[in-house]
């Protein structure tokens, strides 16, 4: 079975609403062996609703040791979700190297500053600027930030547009690809398949779903070899959505096995 290495609880993550017994038991009943818990924390993040993105660290630690005897056979793999912004990314290296984890993710959920779940003021600009635009933080993140292990879904950007054919491809922004896998490829971090953003389109009657075919043979072709798989799971019922597509639509596109991470070292999976 292979790992879902991105996942949220109430406990930590501020815009969750599963427990860690919710999380473990679906896991469970799903026939998952491992699991990755990447608890949100925002640096100097935008505060819409009074939410607190930074949670204890120490407090994490005490609390995850409890899960994992909770969990028992099921193994969970410890880690966080960093938000970039390039003012934090500094602070974000530093606090990665601050307490033992397995697994570090790197995300942009802002645009210009401002969350566009909350604010969807980029959805006016024409869709090929907007993902040029974000393919390049993405870049620029990857560039500055060292203490990290996987790049998480950089299809972000169009999840919440109303604008039902728009996709990320590889043909409108190559050059910002490009960019971003190499630096990726040369600093050995995974590119993570969000399987949640398969989902979202999906519901919302997008006339794509599946992550651009020419993304992943590119980063193939370039040399990328590391995949990992995330359902990015927030609420019951939503933890491995599309997995198993999402395996097969990438073993059909040519790669043999994706990859978690224990203590940051890269573990294989067969597909």
């Amino acid at each position: 079975m292979i790992t879902d290495g991105h996942n949220h609880t109430k406990h930590f993550s501020a815009d969750a609403g599963q427990s860690i017994d919710e999380l473990i038991n679906e896991a469970r009943s799903k026939g998952f062996t491992r699991i990755g818990i990447t608890e949100h924390y925002e640096i100097d993040y935008p505060d819409y609703e009074g939410l607190n993105w930074m949670f204890d660290l120490n407090e994490y630690n005490l609390a995850f040791e409890q899960w994992r005897e909770k969990a028992g056979e099921l193994e969970l793999l410890k880690g966080i979700e960093f938000g970039y912004q390039k003012h934090v990314a500094g602070e974000i290296d530093k606090v990665a190297a601050s307490i033992p984890l397995d697994v570090v993710l790197l995300s942009a959920h802002l645009f210009r500053g401002e969350d566009f779940y909350m604010v969807r003021d980029c959805y006016k600009l024409p869709a090929k600027e907007l993902h040029s635009e974000y393919l390049g933080i993405m870049a620029e993140m990857c560039e500055m930030c060292n203490n990290f292990d996987v790049v998480a879904h950089y299809d972000y950007i169009n999840r919440y547009t109303d604008n039902k054919d728009d996709f990320v491809t590889y043909e409108e922004c190559p050059k910002e690809f490009d960019r971003l896998f190499e630096v990726m490829i040369a600093k050995e971090k995974a590119l993570e398949i969000n399987t949640k953003s398969i989902q979202k389109h999906r519901d919302g009657g997008f006339t794509r779903s599946l992550p651009d075919a020419a993304v992943l043979k590119r980063y193939k072709d370039m040399g990328g070899k590391l995949i990992t798989f995330g359902s990015d799971s927030h609420f019951p019922g939503t933890f491995a959505v599309c997995f198993n597509e999402a395996v097969e639509y990438v073993k059909s596109l040519g790669f043999a096995e994706s990859v978690y991470f224990k203590k940051h070292k890269p573990y294989f999976e067969p597909l």
